[in-house]
């Protein structure tokens, strides 16, 4: 188990991209939660196996139909997350 925080920059709000995240993950079985954040980025924290944390960044480098994402970083997380994944 690992985990990460991405943020990732670009057209990304406005497009569904943290419910698309959230669907991801539900299905990926990652925890964690997806918000935006106020200079238009969104950030993602996610735990799971590392599997399912690749297959998860694969799609966050993509997004929703509608995004453009211009650049994703991606950082390891120390503390643990809530359980599930939700938005804020």
């Amino acid at each position: 188990m690992i985990r990460a925080i991405f943020l990732i920059s670009g057209h990304v709000q406005g497009v569904s991209f943290r419910a698309g995240a959230r669907a991801q993950a539900l299905r990926l079985g990652i925890r964690g939660y997806a918000c935006n954040l106020r200079d238009g980025r969104v950030e993602v924290v996610a735990e799971g196996d590392p599997a399912a944390l690749a297959a998860l960044e694969a799609w966050l480098r993509r997004g929703p139909i509608g995004a453009r994402v211009a650049a994703l970083e991606r950082a390891e997380y120390t503390e643990p997350v809530a359980r599930g994944f939700h938005t804020r």
